[in-house]
């Protein structure tokens, strides 16, 4: 009976000794993580989801008890870095920075991006930068209106600088385009800072530009418009689209995603640790000052809104 019962407990400790060395378990506590996690960025370094990341990681290492390696993995406009993503491991290690609407508009233009929206799962959606249309200074243009009227006068005479083709300045040009009826020409950049600097050098007639970007050349232009839903906090001095009577809003949101097929309970462990840092003091405050607009949306909000914008844009796309 004595040999039996050192068995059976030989056998309870031997199980729990597995259990503690399981990979779902991490930081000795039983859970996940329980080694350094991989944060890639699908564009060069230092631009804006570059700096969001450096902000973030000492605050994940320190909620998450491991270390934050940043990789960059630039191309396609972020295609190639989420076409990396959705064909990592959906164990919770490897996480990448999205955008919206880059992530729902590449697909949707059938382009060969190498991954579906469906496929990347939104962990949360912590920034926007409104997108803003902006004249300049000795246009004649005063107001929006100004603007419509004579885009409405001259079709197709106007042009407008943004960054790319099928992302948010572009698609902020088709609703502004269907909602006004009127046509202009719209001429993409490689990047915000090109298409401000050829609008800034009289390239163009106007620029959809991200309030990040426009705080440093507010005294350069006239912004007639922005594209979040209220006042956006740091430039309360300019109204909204939907203030002055056109049903649009337009920004570049980021966030980050994993692969599919992620446990539900490590999504869970993530979106808190990024949703977390908006809570921290001051952080809010900091991304105001550089022309952020903080957001707090979860793993399930995230999810839903994607899906609504997929269906706003598409129904854009299909009206050109």
């Amino acid at each position: 009976m004595k040999k039996k019962w050192i068995t059976a407990v030989s056998l309870v400790c031997a199980a729990l000794l597995l259990v503690s060395c399981s990979p779902s378990g991490g930081n000795g506590k039983g859970q996940f993580p329980e080694k350094s996690i991989t944060y890639s960025i699908p564009f060069e370094p230092g631009g804006q989801s570059d700096v969001e990341a450096r902000r973030q990681q000492p605050f994940l290492e320190e909620a998450l008890e491991q270390k934050i390696v940043i990789q960059y993995k630039p191309g396609g406009g972020g295609s190639v870095g989420w076409s990396e993503l959705v064909n990592q491991k959906p164990d919770g290690y490897f996480l990448a920075g999205i955008n919206i609407p880059h992530i729902i508009l590449q697909p949707l233009a059938n382009e060969d991006t190498g991954y579906n929206t469906e496929d990347i799962v939104p962990i949360a959606i912590f920034q926007a930068t409104p997108i803003a249309l902006a004249v300049g200074k000795n246009s004649g243009i005063d107001s929006l209106e100004d603007f419509i009227q004579k885009a409405r006068k001259n079709p197709g005479s106007i042009t407008i600088s943004g960054s790319g083709n099928y992302s948010g300045h572009h698609i902020a040009f088709l609703q502004l385009q269907n909602l006004a009826e009127i046509k202009m020409q719209y001429v993409p950049f490689d990047g915000a800072g090109p298409s401000m600097q050829a609008f800034l050098g009289g390239n163009t007639d106007a620029v959809l530009a991200n309030s990040s970007d426009l705080l440093k050349y507010t005294e350069d232009m006239k912004i007639l418009a922005i594209g979040s839903e209220e006042r956006f906090e740091p430039m309360p001095e300019f109204p909204t689209f939907i203030e002055l009577g056109y049903d649009m809003t337009a920004s570049i949101d980021r966030g980050v995603g994993v692969p599919p097929g992620t446990d539900k309970k490590i999504i869970h462990i993530l979106e808190k640790a990024f949703l977390d840092i908006l809570e921290e003091p001051g952080v809010k405050d900091q991304m105001y000052e550089e022309g952020f607009e903080p957001k707090t949306m979860g793993h399930e909000e995230s999810v839903k809104y994607i899906e609504m914008k997929t269906k706003e844009y598409t129904d854009i796309l299909e009206k050109q």
